[in-house]
């Protein structure tokens, strides 16, 4: 099964540096198949790393949020940023979806930050949050499969969600 797993982050920039962080610790463990992206955020030219993938993973550090971490999927939906410099993982997919066609299935992980301060180092925070996503990044390896990545959704919806 064709893993695209896309990570942004500014390693220069604190807590920033949690999506290039855990993508480096993925270089070694990711298996035959899975392709890994690096980059400060995420662009237009991002939608082609998903042509030919079954599945894409997005990686980077959020500023508010669930903590330690969101996992959720996510669908194409229209930037709402001015311009075309960065874009949402779910204006990456809609990027595609308006070139491409059908992207592939895809979620987020977003791990919290607490400092983004340029020149800041990784804050103890972020490292407690990079420690609790590990174990979801092995179980999505594991297991490249929509299916089993829909199971491990967290925090889980409510209800009323």
């Amino acid at each position: 099964m064709g893993v695209v797993i896309l990570a942004a982050g500014n390693p220069s920039r604190g807590d920033d540096a949690l999506g290039p962080l855990l993508l480096a610790e993925l270089a070694a463990l990711a298996p035959d198949g899975v392709t890994l992206v690096e980059d400060f955020q995420f662009q237009i030219e991002h939608a082609l790393d998903l042509v030919g993938q079954d599945i894409a993973l997005f990686i980077d550090a959020a500023a508010s949020g669930a903590a330690p971490f969101c996992f959720a999927e996510i669908r194409p939906a229209r930037s709402r940023a001015p311009s075309s410099h960065a874009l949402s993982p779910d204006a990456v997919l809609q990027v595609y979806a308006e070139t491409l066609g059908v992207p592939p299935p895809a979620f987020v992980l977003a791990v919290r930050g607490a400092s983004f301060a340029l020149g800041a180092p990784l804050s103890s925070v972020a490292q407690a949050h990079l420690e609790a996503a590990r174990p979801l990044l092995a179980a999505c390896l594991a297991h490249p499969d929509v299916d089993a990545w829909r199971r491990l959704v967290h925090p889980r919806p409510s209800a009323a969600d």
